[in-house]
């Protein structure tokens, strides 16, 4: 059988410092390569706005005090938005009676034309402070009081577990209260959660409990099958009406007080009854259920879950809040067939209403919490430092969130980011989503949908690629806009990529017909000569076109060519394969010759459009060659132009301060921050209508920058933009879990995920069967997390000295390997060197062949590792 693809050595890579730029590091080392977890306190909890949802879901956030905030379970955004008297309090008895409000006192400032929401209840005691520390998908809060007898945390989650779409895309939020007596005495303590019934809000409007589209909603306590709670609905809209829905507060928690709905009194009658009953014992009414409310309004649900505990005792008090809304409207498509329609959720296929779902995660709440937390360990158990922890962790919740939905047939949807009430710039923009990796490396077979749309969907007959889709995708119109070069040729980049995740020969048969018909129009509109080069007009990420050869494209182009020979040379089209590489080969020798300028490559410009760069250090210009590293396609173009062209985008494009940077354009970074602008002209040459962004400053192009400097060893480079990037987001000026560019939750800053990938040297091709692994830190002692379209689990190596020790263990799944490849500390030149192999007890036969450093293991036998098992490979040096 041929050989599917060439297996090449990991080269080893020079340390960082012979690469570092002089002048451009302000932080210390040992502050870069700390892996220590932020932690937020006074005024960095702020804007700490924490997601809590499946994927495709939608959201609610846990704020940096514990509120819930942003509710945004509507199929819509909802950024600032809360349900009216929807809060947690506690009761606690030790001698004294004490109630709170379980939030940390609100901050400054305190104006307003009529003082604070009466609905947020912010006039009810509260606790002095709180701390909080994000591990996404966990989330640790410390309340600090001095008055309440029992000390009091709360941590909350939604499962997530790579490979695992459905329980990863449970609606629900998941809330635990712990609770310890400190003291010498007996305590009597009740946690009681508040929920508005919010079914037949419009997710977008200022909401109180009486507004317009309440009505005939009822809440109902329900005991099922070691689930307890509310189930909240309302008759007032029939199925398909966006409105219509259902929200679930529930617990296993057996000791139990409660009220179906608070009193219905005027003014504020009803709050005031609630908290005079609550914070007299502790105890409700124990209504079950109310009578359904009248037009224009609504009722709030209490359910207080109650413990006696000795002194030094604790109880772990437990949270379900879920929610149900089958339909959302198109309203972001305004042309037919598309405006207006429904589209259904894939959750609302798997789970009758939010009762439904609230039961199945407290029912299967040991294996979702068990499965969670054996992900959390792994990621943030890693080698990895703190700061890339926390721009990896962060950044993956964006598929949570209302920038993506997953549709009732289960295709996976994605707009650019989130606008105040809907999505911002829809849909699978391709080369917004050229960035991302997070979603394709933890959950393959989603991503897998998005590349059936891409070619099956929107590549029309000539190869033109619609670059946004338009859904439902059962209705398509014929893309009346420029096609984007970079988000087509992307496409034929991250195809390569499904296919080296998953191997899935089907797959890529059924695609590539039309992956080959998208790559090859480029032969008519963008590159007619076929020299390798695109001069024709090239749509964007800049939304603006590029006229004349550049490597933002470029690169992209020569990516998708040499990607394009390995499949059709995989799929026995030797004749595609032989042309691919020819102009493959003619383009890389003519962006070298005529496109480098002897520091960067620059734009050779046709005409005089504007927004150009021209001679601009374009912080993009070696997409394509950051792609194919990730991809294991190796060098597109010179190695040593590669690395010095990133020098210079750090030397010139990255700024220790904005304090007198002009910006005329939108401002993500400002004052003392540091960022990586879009583009500079160091030599001069600045358009006077310069490209449109260039002034800019987005994570997305930052991380997708830094992760490429650290494939070619400018580590300590690259952790210093990625340390600048996360300090914007420091709790106080923004939010940590919402990186924003055009809209929240953006698309483009899960190009975070190839941090991992290239500090962990991270190769794998299910065709071969091989993985690979090069660390670029810690190499004497490594560990991190891994994934394949198959398993994950967790990598470690204790390499150098006489012996040294590479070990893939699998946490979840199974993975098939026949060869392997890892490399040897620098310094560590062992003349003659002993080698096993290890499947748990057993030994395997193997072989190896070594280059320098560097080793391959070929197995005789391909060996299975199921979940729990190892692969290890012992090297003893002679």
């Amino acid at each position: 059988m041929r050989k599917r693809f060439k297996w090449q050595l990991v080269g080893t890579v020079p340390v960082w410092s012979e690469m570092k730029v002089k002048g451009k590091t302000p932080y210390p080392r040992k502050v870069l390569f700390s892996r220590g977890v932020r932690t937020f306190e006074g005024r960095r909890l702020d804007q700490v706005a924490f997601p809590l949802g499946g994927i495709g879901t939608g959201t609610v956030s846990l704020s940096g005090r514990g509120e819930l905030i942003d509710w945004e379970i509507f199929n819509r955004p909802n950024k600032g938005k809360q349900l009216p008297y929807t809060f947690v309090a506690i009761y606690a008895e030790c001698g004294q009676r004490v109630a709170k409000v379980l939030e940390a006192r609100p901050p400054p400032p305190y104006a307003g034309s009529f003082g604070f929401d009466g609905t947020t209840a912010e006039g009810l005691p509260r606790m002095k402070a709180a701390r909080f520390r994000g591990e996404y998908p966990f989330a640790f809060l410390e309340f600090i009081d001095d008055d309440l007898p029992v000390k009091v945390s709360l941590e909350a989650f939604n499962p997530f577990i790579p490979l695992n779409e459905k329980d990863s895309g449970l609606p629900v939020a998941v809330l635990r209260y712990r609770v310890k007596n400190g003291g010498k005495k007996k305590c009597k303590v009740t946690v009681c959660a508040s929920v508005c019934n919010a079914v037949g809000y419009d997710g977008q409007s200022r909401v109180e409990r009486r507004w317009e589209g309440f009505g005939q909603n009822v809440n109902r306590l329900v005991s099922e099958g070691g689930a307890r709670g509310f189930a909240m609905t309302s008759s007032k809209y029939p199925d398909g009406d966006p409105r219509a829905g259902s929200i679930a507060l529930a617990t296993d928690w057996e000791r139990l007080t409660y009220a179906a709905r608070w009193e219905r009194e005027g003014w504020w009658g009803d709050i005031q009854a609630f908290w005079e009953d609550f914070s007299s014992d502790g105890k409700l009414s124990d209504l079950a259920e109310s009578d359904p409310t009248p037009d224009g309004e609504t009722d709030v649900c209490s359910l207080g879950l109650v413990a006696d505990l000795d002194p030094g005792q604790e109880a772990v008090l437990p949270f379900v809040i879920a929610w149900h809304f089958p339909t959302r409207i198109n309203e972001w498509n305004r042309e037919e067939p598309f405006w207006k329609k429904p589209i259904g959720n894939w959750y609302a296929t798997q789970f009758k209403d939010a009762w439904d779902v609230a039961r199945y995660a407290l029912l299967n709440m040991e294996r979702l919490e068990r499965e969670t937390r054996l992900f959390h360990d792994a990621l943030f158990g890693s080698s990895l430092p703190g700061t890339v922890l926390d721009a990896v962790s962060s950044q993956m919740s964006i598929v949570r969130t209302n920038t993506c939905f997953r549709a009732e047939n289960g295709d996976f949807f994605g707009f650019e980011g989130c606008g105040p009430s809907i999505g911002c710039c829809p849909m699978n923009c391709t080369h917004v989503w050229n960035y991302e990796q997070a979603l394709a490396y933890l959950f393959p077979s989603l991503e897998r949908t998005m590349r059936r749309v891409d070619f099956l969907v929107n590549t029309e007959p000539d190869g033109k690629m619609a670059f946004r889709t338009r859904v439902p995708t059962s209705a398509y119109v014929p893309w009346d806009f420029h096609p984007a070069a970079d988000g087509q040729m992307g496409c034929i980049l991250k195809l390569y990529r499904e296919w080296l995740l998953c191997g899935d020969r089907g797959f890529l048969e059924e695609l590539w017909p039309h992956a080959k018909r998208a790559l090859e129009y480029a032969w008519t509109s963008w590159d007619a000569d076929r020299d390798g080069v695109m001069e024709g007009v090239q749509h964007n990420t800049y939304d603006i076109e590029f006229h004349g050869p550049n490597t933002m494209t470029g690169t992209l182009y020569l990516g998708a060519l040499l990607a394009a020979s390995k499949i059709a040379e995989e799929l026995g089209d030797e004749v595609s394969a032989r042309n691919y590489l020819d102009v493959y080969s003619k383009g890389r020798e003519k962006v070298e010759r005529e496109l480098w300028n002897g520091e960067y490559y620059v734009q050779k410009c046709v005409g005089k459009e504007k927004f150009q760069y021209g001679s601009g250090c374009l912080s993009d210009q070696l997409l394509g060659q950051w792609f194919a590293k990730v991809v294991g396609l190796g060098y597109l173009l010179r190695k040593e132009r590669v690395r010095k062209a990133l020098g210079s985008i750090f030397r010139y494009n990255w700024k220790g301060d904005l304090l007198d940077h002009v910006n005329c354009q939108r401002v993500y970074a400002i004052n003392e921050e540091a960022g990586l602008l879009v583009c500079t002209w160091p030599k001069g040459g600045r358009p006077k209508s310069p490209l449109v962004y260039a002034d800019e400053v987005w994570t997305g192009i930052e991380y997708q920058v830094a992760s490429h400097m650290i494939y070619e060893g400018m580590v300590e480079e690259a952790l210093t933009m990625v340390k600048a990037a996360r300090d914007r987001y420091d709790g106080e000026k923004r939010n940590p879990w919402n990186e924003v560019e055009c809209g929240d939750h953006y698309a483009r800053a899960m190009s975070s995920w190839a941090l991992l990938l290239a500090l962990s040297g991270y190769e794998y091709s299910a065709p071969e069967r091989s993985i690979s692994f090069s660390p670029r830190i810690s190499p004497e002692n490594f560990r991190c997390f891994f994934s394949t379209g198959t398993c994950w689990g967790v990598y470690s190596q204790k390499a150098g000295g006489k012996k040294s020790t590479f070990e893939v263990r699998v946490l979840y799944g199974e993975l098939e390997l026949r060869s392997m490849a890892f490399e040897l500390p620098s310094g560590a030149v062992p003349r003659k060197v002993g080698f096993r192999a290890e499947k748990g007890r057993e030994i395997l036969e193997a072989k190896v062949e070594r280059e320098g450093l560097a080793f391959k293991v070929v197995l005789e036998k391909p060996s299975r590792i199921r979940s729990g098992e190892s692969l290890t490979f012992t090297v003893n040096a002679g």
